[in-house]
């Protein structure tokens, strides 16, 4: 079986990258476009320049996970990167839907976190169920996917303070979602319509970057409430890979109504 495409843009997007004086390469004169070359990156590697060049044509079959950690290292990839590399050249795994209806245990549990906002989201991030905090918080904004009102709605640049890095975890992690499922319709219709559709979208994807995030920050400017902020944790479920349920727990300066 050939070597996907994405495998090879990938490797591109993250030669370009490296600065070979960060490599311990010699200086080799001017060069047209940055980061490594195909020669260099397959030295570092120690693999042949005639087996990369065939890696990002899409011309390899089957790279070895060897080749795959050494290029790894080389590109000075991170775990989540790296993951991502070994996903891309494995066979396409069997699509799990992601949109399937909630247990009545998860909105049940929903229904009791009634001091911060909660969502069940998809890893394509479509709403599945949120409480009414969650639903005062964001409003029209959590819609039915997040990803969709992040970079269709024009209110959302407004309300995301910190949106240029909002919008590029959630490209980033779409693209996670993308390498582990490529036959999965859901995860291509949903990321052709916003590359369509959104041209912050499609720069952010052409970037190339994967990213896993697991908790964080989001500072966001309510219509009613003012400025707030909150420390999210994604809450994965045993079992059920392509769902989570999320919850924003209201920083110190933040007050909520009681609902």
């Amino acid at each position: 079986m050939a070597v996907r495409e994405d495998l090879a843009e990938f490797l591109k997007s993250r030669r370009a990258r490296v600065d070979p004086r960060d490599t311990g390469l010699p200086p080799s004169g001017a060069r047209r476009v940055p980061g490594l070359r195909r020669a260099e990156l397959a030295h570092l590697a120690g693999i042949s320049a005639e087996y990369y060049q065939r890696l990002e044509q899409g011309r390899a079959a089957n790279p070895s996970a060897d080749v795959l950690d050494s290029l790894a290292a080389a590109l000075g990839l991170n775990p989540v990167e790296t993951e991502h590399l070994h996903a891309l050249a494995r066979p396409p795994r069997r699509s799990e839907t992601a949109s399937t209806a909630p247990r009545p245990e998860l909105l049940r549990m929903l229904d009791l976190i009634d001091k911060a906002p909660a969502a069940l989201i998809t890893d394509l991030f479509d709403v599945l169920a949120a409480n009414p905090l969650a639903h005062y918080v964001f409003g029209d904004l959590i819609g039915d996917n997040m990803a969709r009102s992040l970079f269709f709605d024009p209110a959302a640049r407004a309300f995301y303070l910190d949106w240029d890095d909002v919008a590029a975890a959630t490209v980033a992690q779409l693209r996670r979602i993308a390498g582990r499922y490529p036959d999965d319709p859901a995860t291509t219709a949903l990321i052709d319509e916003l590359a369509t559709g959104s041209a912050a979208f499609a720069a952010l994807w052409a970037a190339g970057d994967v990213e896993h995030r697991t908790h964080g920050g989001k500072r966001l400017r309510h219509p009613h409430s003012g400025d707030l902020t909150f420390a999210y944790e994604n809450l994965e479920l045993p079992g059920d890979p392509r769902r989570r349920i999320v919850t924003f727990t209201p920083g110190p300066d933040t007050t909520l109504p009681v609902l």
